[in-house]
């Protein structure tokens, strides 16, 4: 909830700006593609690690690197599918400005969770028993 939330106060207002759009719209727009996101996050990624299970008979967290791009590409490729259409009929702006838009909004939340993530781990490490106890569980 507090990624969500720092991510629209950081973001609405340079999308407001950079589009034109009044900031009340892009507020209502720019949590309706949260909202969209986190739905298609929990979807994707439940589906991708049971199909990943039952092919390649391994859990998640041993997915090797060029699937794990693939992974990101396809989540990424599909949140563009589904918001592409979103931010048309809301804003009317032309597919292609959509298009452009929605590039620097994924460009801007891949920027934002990296640092909101690297800040969140400094603010609460894991405690070193608490690793060993969950890498020896594995």
């Amino acid at each position: 909830m507090l990624f969500e939330l720092g991510g629209l106060a950081l973001v609405t207002p340079p999308f407001a700006w950079a589009s034109g759009v009044p900031l009340s719209d892009s507020i209502g727009l720019l949590a309706l593609i949260s909202l969209l996101a986190a739905a298609w996050n929990a979807t994707y990624n439940t589906c991708f690690d049971r199909i990943e299970a039952k092919l390649a008979g391994r859990p998640a967290d041993r997915r090797p690197l060029p699937l794990r791009v693939a992974h990101a590409i396809g989540f990424e490729g599909g949140l563009l599918l589904m918001s592409l259409p979103i931010i048309t009929a809301w804003t009317g702006m032309s597919w292609f400005e959509a298009l452009l838009a929605d590039l620097g909004l994924a460009t801007a939340y891949v920027l934002y969770a990296f640092a909101f993530n690297l800040g969140y781990d400094r603010a609460f490490p894991i405690e070193p028993q608490r690793c060993e106890s969950l890498s020896s569980a594995r």
